[in-house]
């Protein structure tokens, strides 16, 4: 079976003005030829404006989260539908941020995923441990029991990946070893087996937190590294396209 294919997503979080379009035009302009696929992951209010700023060109633009149900009475929320209906390809779910400041469960992440399917978006589904369940010894548990309870069956088959963003590393400057990473992606690729026999081989597993241009070459050549979710690195053409040229 082929490796999986590279995807290399930027992050904006909760950064990015009409302005900020000049920077993805920007990426998308200076991209050239690269085994990756490349995605921006905006502001909501901004994904129209940069799926129609991108339009034809190799970058594909993403949310950052929706509801798990399709529509109703959620105020201040957005569905899967919508996003795709904005010009959205793919979506980030179950990140730290939202695990922790919002209390979202796997089991919430979970039918996130099976909404995003059902709209036609690409699930990058995030997992890690914090700090203290690192020291504590329980990384590869916390990691491979959050891929075990946030990924549903219906993704058998369909394209999406999984990121490992350990949680003490994101916007922090700090990063695991090589090594670290490494023993982490393995054990999210054997999990990935189990849950789907020979497809659990396809997905590419992304790290993520802390990836700038100066460390990008090597985490994106370790073992099971099939890419990066990018914070604030991506916010800067020149970074992120340092980041992408470093595959």
């Amino acid at each position: 079976m082929s490796k999986p294919t590279p995807l290399i997503a930027g992050n904006w979080k909760m950064n990015g003005l009409a302005a900020s379009l000049d920077e993805a035009r920007a990426i998308a302009g200076g991209l050239g030829a690269t085994p990756a696929r490349v995605a921006i992951c905006p502001p909501a209010i901004l994904i129209h404006r940069m799926a129609q700023a991108l339009s034809g060109t190799a970058v594909l633009v993403g949310g950052q989260d929706h509801h798990w149900d399709d529509s109703g009475a959620f105020t201040g929320d957005v569905s899967a539908e919508m996003l795709v209906d904005a010009g959205a390809a793919l979506a980030i779910l179950g990140h730290s941020e939202r695990r922790t400041g919002y209390r979202e469960t796997d089991a919430v992440v979970a039918a996130k995923v099976q909404a995003a399917l059902r709209a036609g978006l690409e699930p990058i589904v995030c997992v890690g441990e914090t700090l203290e369940q690192r020291k504590a010894g329980d990384a590869l548990a916390v990691v491979t029991g959050q891929v075990r309870g946030s990924l549903p069956a219906e993704l058998a088959g369909r394209p999406f990946s999984v990121a490992y963003e350990p949680v003490w590393a994101i916007g922090t400057g700090l990063t695991p070893t090589t090594p670290e990473i490494e023993e982490v992606h393995r054990a999210i690729r054997e999990t990935l087996v189990e849950l789907f026999g020979d497809f659990g081989r396809t997905p590419p597993i992304l790290y993520g937190g802390s990836v700038k241009p100066g460390n990008a070459a090597e985490i994106l050549h370790a073992d099971e590294v099939g890419g990066a979710l990018v914070g604030g690195a991506s916010l800067k053409a020149e970074d992120f396209l340092g980041i992408i040229r470093a595959l």
